[in-house]
């Protein structure tokens, strides 16, 4: 009896061990989605079309990119968490939904993002820039924030929602200037910059995606960038410290991430692709138009970046007041 169940059993888990791998050798025979948790016609929304495309022609199905904006990020990404880990369903997000909202929303998450992902790929990094409108006069970040200082608490700024980096960004700065701005959070950048352009707001952190075309046309002005160096796509914006206020300097970047427990073979595979296409001059050049610098590094770094954004952002997260309690 006893070797007739243990026979049973080898023959079942070899069973079942031998449908794994054949699942993962046949894949994919069905289209795949791509999760963008993000409004369509930014910046995540392009590079996640250009990537999927990509794979779309390597992979033999379709990549259909799928645009799920809400609750800062949260929809998409609990979706992504709770899909089958089978290799049809794949998030792509900004660094804020794993290393940003954990520290904002603390115990309140509906996934843990070192447990319930698992990374593919970076993707890209991309500087975010202060825009303001000509029609609300300010040359510099400097007058700006002079104008704010002798108006506390009257002059509003807009943000891609509560808790986005563009949010944190944008307290870190009025923190540090000693500024007193209002919030004002919109469903992604296109609504905010919509209110930049008539003067409703003053100010918005983002990337180039959604603005170029408005500053290329002279509508809305760069008068800062928030990173270290100044970004070779407007060599001319001063950073932060040249502006005078170092210190809040920070790297915007997404990455590509499958449900946990998504074979190994799959995520592997997906992985070498993405980063085939990466390391592409035409690639670096199609991400340079939407203001991004292609990043081909692999699943490690992005676990890396998550764990230290976690340590790093928690202070700033305090200090800013946006520990969501």
């Amino acid at each position: 009896m006893k070797n007739h169940f243990l026979r049973h059993f080898i023959f079942i888990f070899f069973g079942c061990m031998l449908s794994f791998f054949s699942i993962a050798q046949e894949w994919p025979v069905k289209p795949i989605r791509m999760v963008v948790p993000y409004p369509a016609g930014g910046g995540v929304d392009a590079a996640a079309r250009m990537v999927a495309q990509h794979l779309s022609s390597v992979l033999g199905q379709t990549v259909l990119v799928d645009a799920k904006p809400g609750g800062g990020t949260v929809i998409g990404a609990e979706m992504v968490s709770r899909a089958a880990p089978d290799g049809y369903t794949f998030l792509l997000t900004g660094g804020s939904t794993m290393s940003l909202l954990p520290l904002t929303h603390p115990g309140k998450l509906p996934f843990d993002p070192l447990l319930d992902f698992a990374p593919v790929s970076m993707v890209s990094r991309m500087p975010f820039f202060l825009i303001t409108s000509p029609s609300n006069h300010y040359s510099s970040l400097k007058e700006l924030m002079a104008d704010a200082k002798s108006k506390p608490g009257k002059l509003p700024y807009a943000s891609n929602g509560i808790g986005s980096m563009g949010h944190v960004g944008t307290a870190m700065l009025a923190q540090s200037a000693g500024v007193d701005m209002i919030h004002v959070p919109y469903q992604g950048f296109p609504p905010a910059i919509s209110d930049l352009v008539t003067g409703r707001v003053v100010m918005v952190m983002a990337d180039l995606a959604p603005v170029k075309g408005q500053i290329q046309a002279g509508t809305l002005r760069a008068i800062a960038v928030a990173s270290q160096q100044r970004s070779r796509f407007m060599p001319d914006v001063p950073t932060l410290a040249e502006a005078g206020f170092p210190g809040n300097e920070f790297e915007i970047w997404l990455a590509l991430y499958a449900p946990a427990k998504t074979p190994s073979s799959i995520v592997t595979r997906v992985g070498q692709e993405v980063k085939k296409y990466l390391e592409m001059p035409s690639t670096r050049e199609a991400f340079g138009k939407l203001g991004h610098e292609s990043d081909s590094a692999g699943p490690e770094v992005v676990r890396q970046r998550i764990e230290s954004e976690l340590k790093l952002m928690l202070p700033v997260v305090k200090s800013a007041g946006l520990l969501n309690k």
